[in-house]
């Protein structure tokens, strides 16, 4: 990444629905120009989507937690146990946003949201619902200090502090 790769991404952070001629208009290079560095971005995977960002508590899930939890470490014969499992299952309930596996006392870290705290349970009983899943434990977000960012990062990479 160099500084215009940083002042692309940063325009179009900034503006996500801005158009190619426009942006390099706007950067004062060539269209080619910019075309050729979006698609350099995403061939490299520095870029991964172009979908909205959505806002879960305008959506109707004002509530976020992080769920810790504890697995069974070997799959057994009926495919329950391990990582992969787990993830399976996770990735069917709607609630889950994310999930990573960690080291530390857990071995998977998931943040969901809920409609309440009432709706958390549900949400919770639903992540252990899975046979591989030994034990949860919760932490509610109580405020967003820092939101989920990336273009800091890109702009540190691409030599723009």
């Amino acid at each position: 990444m160099d500084e215009l790769d940083g002042r692309l991404l940063a325009l179009l952070h900034d503006e996500p629905r801005l158009g190619v001629l426009e942006a390099s208009r706007r950067l004062g290079v060539a269209r080619g120009t910019v075309q050729a560095r979006l698609d350099k971005l995403v061939a490299r995977g520095v870029v991964t989507g172009w979908g909205p960002e959505l806002d879960p508590a305008a959506l109707g899930y004002p509530v976020t937690a992080f769920l810790t939890l504890e697995i069974r470490q070997a799959t057994v014969a009926d495919g329950t146990g391990g990582h992969d499992a787990v993830a399976a299952h996770l990735s069917t309930i709607a609630e889950v946003l994310e999930a990573h596996t960690v080291t530390g006392t857990g071995d998977l870290v998931a943040r969901v949201v809920a409609r309440s705290n009432t709706d958390l349970q549900r949400v919770i009983d639903a992540v252990l619902a899975s046979d591989a899943v030994v034990r949860c434990s919760t932490t509610i977000a109580l405020a967003t200090q820092v939101a989920y960012r990336t273009l800091p990062l890109a702009l540190r990479a691409a030599g723009r502090s």
